[in-house]
Parts: C-alpha cells; structure tokens; sequence
C-alpha cells in the first residue's frame, strides 16, 4: 500500500524517472547525487513504487520494511536456483572465474536445504564454541593500540588508520594466522567483495579470481598446518566440529573462512566509518551513547539501521510468488531487497532520518532475517562497540574535519575516507 512521507525527499537524481504506471522507474546507481545520499531516492520510491521494477537493475526492487523483512524470511526465495535436491547452486561459470566460484560453490550465503542446514549448524558449532564475548578484552586492546598510534598528531584518517586494520586483525586471530598476514586478508577481501558490486567489468572478475585463487591455497596451507598442530582457533574449532550429519570437507571450510573474511570485514569496516559520521553529526554526546554497555548496545543498533553498510540483498524465486496484488515474481526472476531502503522506513521508524539510539525496539534487517541471518552478526556488534566506545572515550574533542563523501558503491556504502581532528 502506498502512503505519503511527512516530509517529502528533495534533491533527487535526475536520472530517477518513473514509468507511467509508476510500476518501473530508472535510476543510474553511478550519479554522485544518488550515491551520496541515496535516502531521498528510496524515500521518493517507497512513495510511489514500492515494488517497481528497476530497469538498470534488470529486477523488481523493493523498498517497505515490511516486504523486504517478509521476503528475507520467505523460503520460496534463494540466492541461486538450485541445481537439485541437494540445495547446490546453478550456475553457468566462465573460465575466467572458476577459482572465484569454486569458493562460492560451498558458501553458505549461496545454499539453501539440506545442504545449508547442514553446514550452518556445523559452522554455528565451531563458531559459538569460540565464545564470541570474550574477545572484548582482546577488540579493546588493538584499539588502544590503533590510536597510541595517531593520538599524538591531533588529525587522523579513521578509515586506513582504525576502521580497517582493526576487523581484519580480529579475523586474522579468529582464524589462526598471525597479523602480519592481515594486509594480504584485506587485499584479498576487497578483490572479492567487488563482485557482489552492482556493476563490474572484466578487470574486477579477474582480479576476484586471482584473489580466490590465492586465498584458496592459503587457507589450504593454514588447514594442513591447525590439522597437525590444533589450537584455540576458528579453524581448529572447524576441522573438530561435528554433528549427526558429519563434518565440514576442506572445500566446505575454505568456503565458510572466506564468508567470514570477506562479509563480517567489509561491513565492519563501513559500519564503524559511517556510524563515527553519524553520531559526530547528531550533535549527541559521543561518551554519553557509550556510558554503559546498555546504551552503548543501542547506539550499535542505530548505527547500523542509520546507515546500513549493506543496502541490496538479492533473492531469486524458486516458484511462482505473489508478491501484492496482481504483482508477481516468476520462477527463476530476481528481486532487489533494498536493507538500506527498508531501514529508513517511517512505517517502522519514527523520524527515520533523524539518528536516535533512544528510539527504543530497533527492528532494523541490516544482518538480513531468516536462514541466511548474518552468522557473525553477534561479532560485528561487539567489534562495533568496543570500538566506538574506545574511540570516543580516548578522543573526547573528535569533530570532523572536511565533509566526508561516501565513495561510488551505494550497494556496499561506505566512505573511502574519514578525516576527523582532535
């Protein structure tokens, strides 16, 4: 159903235009005015087609809270056609990306039943088994260190300086390789990453396959060697797990570690980037948000409903579905689950464009919903915390300095750079 916002978006793209039916609009993701600031578009979206089809996307998109929560948890829905009863997905693989798709082959981000619900529990074994709360004191002493580092120099870039050497140095102990390795694991993340873009060239598959290539047989390394020699680690903790329906395979688990690199980094990465902006431009008190570890818990869930590191998830349809009346999404066709949409949304939110930790029940998808519900969700919270509240308690007088810009990826959004002073 349609409604009409309580404060109409200005500043629009021009390269938003509507159908006319309002049933399809186009919307060129690369215009700077989008990208920037994308809430005003989805605002204007919600209003007028909140099940249109996006013509650059070649897909519905959808964009009320309610729907793309819905259709998260729907299981008539999947990121792949499967290719038999065995959940494995389909897929038509170019000679260019065998070594990327090979990894993808095994990801839990691609597999549905049975097969998901078999890996997932073993990685949920392994994983919780780690005890993800008793990294606080190990989170909080890296971020000392990071700003031991720059605190002298009263400027810093946050991006390069703290928000991306802290997540991969986290990851690296998490797997069980040392930190000097960290450099290698972010180059190769973000090789990876790029794929999930919503537009790449040949130049960006390459460089993912030869990312994949090369973490592959890292991890092969690092299996052979936690198989001799097993200590208080992820892969340690994978090679061991072990349910009613058996073990992880080494290409399973080569899979679940570069899920884990390459999903829990990049959107910690955005999101301690875009939630320094965010309370930094509220006018809050930072120390305030993070006194205790209540308010601190509910500033992190701001920060990520706010300004979602991931703004489009999506799904293909396994059958037939009826998305509304008379609105239907065939077997086979994609639809674009727009999170960062989803988030802004006055429905569900009071004053969703206003940064509010006190707004109370926070009901934001960010982490997605249902069986593909982000995994290392509970790691990324307490990173985000310890973070942010070491960051604001060792530099009371942080203010931005210059404006920051989000960089020309409104799917993964994020800001190349944050200059902030002190």
């Amino acid at each position: 159903m349609r409604r009409t916002d309580p404060s109409p978006p200005t500043d629009l793209p021009a390269s938003l235009v509507f159908g006319p039916n309002e049933d399809c609009f186009r919307l060129d993701p690369r215009e700077p005015v989008f990208y920037l600031d994308p809430y005003p578009a989805y605002a204007a979206l919600r209003e007028r087609t909140p099940l249109g089809f996006w013509e650059e996307a070649g897909c519905i998109a959808a964009f009320e809270h309610t729907t793309v929560s819905r259709l998260l948890k729907d299981r008539r829905l999947g990121r792949i056609l499967p290719a038999g009863p065995d959940g494995r997905p389909a897929r038509d693989v170019p000679a260019h990306l065998e070594a990327f798709y090979a990894l993808e082959a095994h990801s839990l981000l691609d597999l549905e039943a049975p097969t998901h619900t078999r890996l997932r529990a073993l990685v949920s074994k392994a994983f919780v088994s780690r005890n993800v709360e008793r990294l606080e004191g190990t989170i909080e002493t890296l971020a000392n260190r990071l700003i031991d580092a720059f605190e002298a120099d009263g400027e810093v870039e946050l991006v390069t300086a703290f928000a991306e050497p802290l997540p991969v140095a986290i990851i690296s102990d998490l797997i069980g390789v040392d930190r000097s390795h960290a450099p290698l694991l972010l180059q190769w993340s973000h090789a990876m990453v790029a794929m999930y873009g919503f537009l790449r060239d040949r130049a960006v598959e390459e460089a993912a396959d030869r990312a994949s290539r090369e973490f592959r047989a890292f991890l092969q390394e690092t299996i052979r060697r936690k198989r001799r020699f097993p200590a208080d680690d992820l892969v340690s903790a994978l090679i061991a797990a072990e349910t009613e329906s058996g073990r992880l395979s080494e290409d399973e688990m080569i899979s679940t570690l570069a899920v884990l690199l390459n999903a829990g980094h990049e959107a910690t990465v955005h999101a301690i980037g875009n939630g320094t902006r965010a309370i930094l431009e509220s006018g809050l008190d930072p120390q305030a948000l993070f006194a205790d570890e209540a308010s601190g818990e509910a500033s992190v869930e701001e920060v990520l409903r706010f300004d979602t590191p991931l703004h489009l998830f999506r799904r293909v349809a396994f059958q037939d579905i009826e998305l509304a009346e008379g609105r239907w999404l065939r077997r086979g066709e994609e639809i674009a689950l727009m999170l960062g949409a989803a988030n802004r949304d006055p429905a569900v939110f009071a004053a969703p464009d206003r940064f509010d930790p006190a707004r109370g029940r926070n009901g934001h998808v960010a982490f997605g919903a249902g069986i593909h519900f982000c995994i290392g969700a509970p790691l990324a919270r307490l990173e985000l915390r310890v973070a942010l509240a070491t960051l604001f308690r060792r530099l009371p007088a942080l203010r931005l300095a210059g404006e920051p810009r989000a960089r020309d990826s409104f799917h993964f959004r994020g800001l190349p750079r944050l200059d902030l002073a002190f």
